[in-house]
């Protein structure tokens, strides 16, 4: 009955929380659009939600398992060695069909280690994920030095790019599809199916949920998995779309989906969260980065923006997610 009264209290919570948001958005839009007479351009609105098309991606994935209690910090470097591994193998042969199946098979290796450290040996997730987070880069170097460069820029196929830079239906890019492609699939599996009610049910109280007869390690081991297959599949995404593949991008990346996680009113204790309310936080964070460029703030005032953003949402976070503070 206690877990019933406070469930209710934190989906108040959170509703309120994305109301919140909801009215940043409003008022940072109209700000920048009397600020800045390109903001409200088609051009730039894409440019927007392709740079926030990679972070919903991989956080849509990422949202469900931070529900449980845990989260990844690899996700930059697996979505850094995906990019560099799929060029490889698409410049020295390999069908481009088959590199970005053996790419995203690779990709949930890394998924499967952190499975194996976090859930399965009951490593704390910082250091378990830091530690793929590092493995994973110095790999995706690797294969870049392998390559004879440092990066994988030249030799690729012609029609490398052309899965990067598909237009649906001649007019929307293919990444922005698959950005509502993955919220519609996470917001299914959080409403309608069983890995949803257990990830919150983990979440919880993780023990109850162990009692009650859910498979924790199995639910814990497959959303790791499968958030290091979106970071494979935004890997290949990304290095399609510019045409090139460096094994130093997305540092950092891990720190944008996590961001935008909590921003939504996902406890990092786990229990609560939502899909809708990630993507509202990905989209506040996606604008205000925009802004700050379109008003030609320098990026030393950029960085201290986001870290005021950052610590804001942990506090935004904890005052609308924990219980005791209500």
């Amino acid at each position: 009955m206690r877990w019933n009264v406070d469930r209710i209290k934190h989906l108040l919570q959170t509703e309120t929380q994305k109301a919140v948001l909801i009215g940043t958005l409003i008022v940072m839009m109209i700000g920048l659009s009397l600020a800045t007479p390109s903001f409200l351009s088609v051009t730039n609105f894409t440019n927007v939600f392709l740079k926030v098309a990679v972070i919903v991606i991989i956080a849509s994935a990422a949202n469900l398992l931070m529900v449980t209690g845990h989260f990844d910090l690899s996700v930059g470097s697996v979505l850094a060695f995906s990019g560099i591994l799929h060029a490889y193998l698409c410049k020295h042969g390999v069908p481009i069909e088959m590199s970005m199946l053996i790419t995203c098979i690779v990709a949930m290796g890394w998924g499967g280690i952190n499975a194996m450290t976090v859930a399965v040996l009951g490593i704390n997730p910082v250091i378990a994920t830091v530690g793929v987070l590092f493995i994973a880069r110095g790999f995706a170097f690797l294969v870049a030095r392998w390559d004879g460069g440092a990066n994988i820029m030249t030799g690729l196929p012609m029609e490398f790019v052309d899965f990067g830079r598909e237009l649906v239906f001649g007019i929307f890019p293919l990444a922005i599809v698959m950005m509502v492609a993955a919220l519609a699939l996470f917001l299914f599996i959080e409403k309608r199916t069983e890995i949803g009610r257990f990830a919150y049910a983990i979440g919880a109280n993780l023990q109850a949920a162990k009692l009650s007869g859910i498979n924790t390690v199995g639910i814990i081991a497959l959303l790791y998995v499968i958030v290091a297959l979106f970071a494979g599949l935004s890997g290949i995404l990304q290095t399609s779309r510019v045409g090139l593949a460096a094994p130093n991008v997305a540092k950092g990346l891990e720190f944008d989906v996590i961001v935008a996680i909590i921003l939504g009113g996902t406890a990092m204790t786990g229990g609560v969260g939502s899909t809708i309310g990630m993507l509202l936080g990905a989209l506040v964070v996606g604008f205000a980065s925009n802004g700050l460029i379109l008003l030609g703030i320098p990026f030393y005032y950029q960085s201290i923006a986001y870290g005021v953003i950052l610590i804001g949402s942990l506090m935004l976070n904890q005052r609308f997610t924990n219980p005791a503070r209500a």
